[in-house]
Parts: C-alpha cells; structure tokens; sequence
C-alpha cells in the first residue's frame, strides 16, 4: 500500500470510528457492536504502526492506551480546584439564597441547577483546540498529570470541535474545563464480578473503582474499565465569543463536542430549585450514573466573582445531598453461609430490585440475633438500605404488608455444609460450625490464605479452590504445597500452561514475610496490622507457637480476647500438624520485614480515609507498618493524624471536631520521603 492510498484508508478508519464512537458515548445509540468496533480499531493501528508519519495526537488509536507511566508528574492548577459546601437541608438552601441575594445587593439573578455525579473530579485544558492536559483534582491546587488515562475515555475530545459537532464558529486557542470521570452503574457491576472471580478486594461503589481506575500506571489497563465523563464548568477561555454565563457555556460545550450533564435546568427561584431537587431524585435509580445530590450555581459569571469565594469553597455555588437510598422488596429465602473461621451468617434472598444504581438480589442479616430484633420472615416485605456498603443491608420489615402468622425463621442447629454441630464462643454472637474440617470453612480459608495481603498466590481463584477441595487434592491449607502438575492439569479449563502458572506461584508463596503467613493462617481476631506486630515481636511462627497468654498480653496493641484466639490456635493439634507440614513443604517461618528506626511516624495511630490518587491504601498501610505506625480504621482521640484524599466524609468531620491534624495525600508523601532520606 502506497502512502497516499494509507491516508485516505486512515482517514476513512478515523472518521468511522469517532462515528460510532460519538454514537456510543454522547447519543447513547451505538450502531454496531463492540466487535466490530475493535476490528477498526485493529486496522487503523496496525496502519499507523506501517506508516508512522501519519500517526495523529488527535487519532483514535490513542484511547487504546499507550506504554506503561513510572509515575504522574504533579501539574499546578491555574484556577486552584475548591471544594463545594453541602447541606442535606432545604431550611440551609433557603438561608444560601439570602446570603446570594444579600450579596447581590437585590439585584435579580438566576440559578443553574444540575446533578452532582459521585464520581472523580477532572480538569481538561485545550491549546488550539488539540487536548494537552488532563488533570486529577489533588488538593485543589496541584493534581497528577493523568492525560493519557484521559485519552482513553471515549466521551472527551482529543481535538475540537468533537466528532459529530454541529459547531461552526472559531475554536477559543485556549480552553479549560472542569468534570466528573465516572464508570456507570453496569461497567460497574461487571468489573467487580470480574474481580470477585479473581479473589480480589471488590471496589465498594463506582467512584471508588474509577478513582482507582485513573491512577492506574498503564493505560491500556484503564481503557480496558471503559470509563466515561460529564464536563460541568468552564475555567479559562481565551479567544472571541466567551460565554457569559452557566447556562450559555454548557450549551457552547455541547455545540463543541462535549458530554455535558442532561436535563440541567435554568431556575429564576429557590421555590424552582426544589422542583428540580425533587424531580431529579425520581429518576435518580433510573440514571446509568451515579448521583448523590444536585449542585445549585448561580448562573451569570459576573454575579459569581461579585460573590467571590472563601479559601475552600465558591460563595456562589453549593450542593444539596439526597440520604442514603432504601427500597422495599420481598424475602424470598434466608441462605446461611459458612465462612472461613466457621461463622453462620444468615443472608437475605430478595426478590430483585434496583437500589442505589445496582440490582440487588442479597442482603445481609448479620446474625441470629438481628434476625430476631427484625422479627424478619420468609415472605414479607422488607426496607434494605446501601449506603456505601457493597452488600446491602436489611434495615425494617414492613409489618403492614405481612399476610398471615408466617413461621419463624429458626438458626439451624447443625452446620448445612457438613452436618456436623454448630454453637458459640463464650459471650459472642456469632453462631459457628465447631468442625474444624466442615470443607466449607476450608473453602473460605484457602481464599483467605491465598489473598493479596496473603500469601498472596496468583492464579488460584475461587473456581479452582471449588475443585481442589470437591475431589479430594486439598484437605488442608499445607496440601497446597504438596499438589503436583498432573493433579492441576486434571482440573477443568486447565492447561499445561495454566497448571504451570499456578504451581510456580505457589513455590514463590514459600518466600513471603512472616507477617503474611500468621495473617494467613486465618487466627480468629488476628488482622493485617496485628499480624505484623507478632512477627515482629517473636520472629518466627515456631516462637509465636510457644508465646504464653502472658507473654501475648504483654504486648500493648493485643487485647485480651486476641490472645486467647491466638493460644487456642496454637494449641490445637491439628495446627500443630499444619505446621510441621508446610515447614516439611519449604515454607520459609521466620521472614521478618524489620521495622524502622525512629521516625515521624514510629508509634503513631493514623488513619487513612477517602480516595489516595498516587498510592493505594493496601500499599500505603504496609509501609505505615514498616515505619512502626499503627494504621487504624477509625477516628477517635487516640488518632494521632488523618490522611484525608477526595471523598473524605464522616471521619474527616469527626478528626475535625477532636483537632486532629490532617493531611492530604501531596503532605502525607512528602513526610514519607523525609522519613526515607532520614
């Protein structure tokens, strides 16, 4: 092919497939299905690699994702990124209008009413119509360069005015705008059942998932979560024509391409802004986004730099918050689940309804005892509620709707996975099968043994443990290492390649820190944080084994109840032959990740809340722990310094009101970066 006859197929591809690009993404139509799509997709790179020269900053080919970031450069915003106040009140909406209208001076002004998408605020900036920079929000004032994790959602232009514009006018040379990346309610649900295959930690809504999904270091992964945008403000504008007002840029942004907020409404009363709170809340299931609320602007942007802005937050905008969701449903059938230390728990089969933008099918119960305070039966109507849970919860049962004298739910007394008795522990609530080899608590242990923060085994998912542990090859947490590649091979969907996969990354599990192993072993009471403490202090799992109730409550950070757990793990003789069985394996027991010397953050309780942009939390807390701190989950006087990213909600207000001091993330690696040149 000759490099003339190259450009026109190049350019035909390229108009194509911002075509159905624009279909997909803005106009909610697409015309052929993702197949198709990607077969053009395969053509115009595989053009573009032939010819080189013809490649275009502006292609298509660049939402793919290009080579793997070592890290984000920091980018200073030229408009600092504030916060907007927020109230759940309308009596506060009304007193906001006085304080506009006092601002104003009497004079008449308007409002832009929109809803406020929960997901990760962006800032896009354009030279000459060609994107140069797309940026994190950060802490207002610096973010990360993530541009080419931007380039790879299909609703922002690379070039304006966007494919399928009907704008006509001159491009301004320089242009700034403000949004929101989200991932929608179904990509949402398919990522976590992907990931929930895979045994990986479950991302708890949809501004979670994509807040991780761009700052992810490789962008091909980030095209890969497919993740969409709505564009709510212009910053800068420099060229003819400048909008005056809210309402007049949204609809300059949409001319030119851009996906902006549907249905936002121009309102010339507060009495208007209810309407609209009230009508958008409605359809607020419905939304294949989500929203926790409508942001109220005032409209002309004279008024708003009349008003000005407090050093956090614009005095000419705020936004109102619905409460958390509920639905009322039916319950179908109470399930009682085993888990990996024996535990009953009793789940809530639900006839299927839509509840914060996912279908819900299953709600927790907790326990016998909440089962018993709800008085909750097969066949009523009950109210489940999500409020940033994964798992919805059963929060009432509608008694008005009960028919008839129902039987009560009665626990059962023997275990449903193996037969054998269930009872309790001491004073606790938790209603447990005493079989410690009930297949179903082995199930849920090799999950629990070979997780992240684990031993942290790759390839073995829950499919296969299913299988292991059904024929018979696994029948304790040792066996793992004793399986050979005809064992796996013989496994369904199993290579040669796959089986020699999942051999070698059990053989490199044999290596890990002993804080993972005693995390591992899935000792009842015995987290992340406590796990690493033990191994500090003892240095072996063959020291830990011989540790007295004494010599564990004499370590400040274990209470009473876990050392009891831990003595009664280590007295069993059936862990006793696990342990001579993996050592017999080659598993290393005295691996310690040492602590460090004194430093900032040596013996302090910090607690992490919110979205960490750069490191994630996981990584963030095991370093924390390297350090001699003490990460904790939740806020209370003995709290020595909250790191709070983007979403920071109760807890930050909590640290507050206890002067707490508080951190962003740019503060919080700054320290770590002393502490590692100290």
């Amino acid at each position: 092919m000759k490099i003339e006859e190259a450009k026109k197929k190049i350019r035909l591809l390229r108009e194509q497939l911002e075509r159905h690009n624009d279909l997909y993404y803005i106009e909610a139509r697409p015309e052929i299905a993702d197949f198709e799509y990607d077969r053009l997709m395969r053509e115009l790179i595989d053009l573009e690699k032939r010819f080189p020269e013809l490649l275009a900053p502006d292609s298509p080919s660049q939402r793919v994702g290009g080579a793997p970031l070592k890290k984000f450069k920091t980018i200073e915003h030229k408009i600092p990124m504030l916060s907007i106040d927020n109230t759940y009140s309308r009596e506060e909406l009304e007193e906001f209008d006085a304080r506009v209208q006092k601002g104003l001076g009497g004079e008449p002004f308007s409002y832009f009413v929109e809803e406020k998408i929960d997901g990760v605020s962006i800032a896009l900036v354009y030279e000459d119509g060609l994107l140069t920079l797309g940026a994190t929000r950060g802490d207002g004032k610096y973010g990360d360069d993530i541009t080419e994790n931007i380039k790879t959602i299909g609703s922002i232009p690379l070039r304006l005015p966007g494919p399928g514009s009907s704008f006509k006018g001159p491009v301004p040379s320089l242009l700034e705008v403000r949004g929101e990346a989200y991932i929608s309610k179904e990509r949402f649900e398919k990522i976590n059942r992907e990931k929930e295959k895979e045994i990986e930690e479950l991302f708890a809504n949809p501004r979670n998932a994509c807040a991780g999904s761009l700052k992810l270091l490789d962008p091909k992964l980030v095209a890969a979560r497919k993740l969409d945008a709505l564009i709510h403000g212009l910053v800068r504008y420099e060229g003819k024509g400048k909008p005056q007002s809210q309402s007049q840029s949204m609809a300059f942004l949409k001319g030119l391409g851009f996906k902006v907020i549907p249905d936002a409404q121009k309102c010339e009363t507060m009495g208007k802004v209810f309407d609209v709170i009230d009508m958008v809340e409605k359809k607020r299931a419905k939304l294949q986004y989500e929203i926790d609320g409508v942001v109220i602007k005032v409209d002309r942007f004279e008024d708003q730099q009349a008003l000005g802005m407090t050093s956090k937050s614009p005095r000419w905008m705020i936004a109102y918050k619905y409460p958390a969701e509920q639905a009322e449903t039916v319950l179908e059938d109470i399930k009682i689940q085993v888990g990996r230390t024996g535990v009953l728990t009793p789940v809530a089969m639900l006839k299927p309804v839509r509840l914060a933008g996912t279908t819900v099918s299953r709600a927790s119960l907790h326990n016998q005892d909440e089962i018993e305070r709800l008085d909750a039966r097969i066949g009523d109507h009950v109210f489940i509620e999500k409020s940033g849970e994964i798992i919805p919860q059963v929060i009432s049962v509608n008694l008005e709707k009960r028919k008839g004298n129902p039987a009560k739910f009665l626990y059962p007394k023997k275990c449903p996975a193996c037969g054998e008795n269930v009872g309790k522990y001491g004073v606790e609530v938790a209603v447990r099968c005493l079989n410690p080899l009930c297949p179903a608590q082995l199930k849920g242990s090799l999950k629990h043994f070979a997780g992240r923060e684990a031993m942290d085994i790759e390839n073995l998912g829950v499919a296969i443990i299913e299988q292991l542990v059904n024929k018979g090859l696994v029948k304790d947490l040792a066996d793992l290492y004793y399986l050979k590649i005809t064992d796996v091979e013989a496994l369904e969907r199993m290579g040669e390649k796959s089986a020699n996969n999942l051999i070698e990354g059990i053989e490199q599990s044999k290596i890990r820190p002993l804080s993972r192993l005693i995390f591992a072993l899935g000792i009842l009471d015995v987290g992340v944080h406590t796990a690493f403490i033990l191994a500090d202090k003892f240095g072996s799992l063959e020291k830990l084994s011989q540790a007295t109730l004494e010599d564990l409550e004499g370590i400040r950070e274990i209470g009473p109840v876990t050392a009891e757990s831990i003595l009664h793990f280590f007295q069993q003789a059936s862990t006793k032959k696990l342990l001579k069985r993996l050592i017999d394996a080659g598993v290393k027991t005295d691996l310690v990740e040492k602590i460090a010397g004194d430093n900032l953050f040596r013996g302090k309780t910090i607690v992490l809340t919110g979205t960490l942009e750069i490191m994630e939390r996981p990584a963030a807390e095991a370093l924390l722990r390297k350090l001699g701190a003490h990460p904790s989950g939740s806020v209370s006087k003995k709290t020595d310094i909250l790191v709070a990213g983007p979403g920071a909600g109760s807890k930050l207000i909590k640290a507050q009101e206890l002067g707490i001091p508080v951190w962003d993330e740019k503060k919080f690696l700054a320290e770590l970066e002393k502490t590692k040149k100290a």
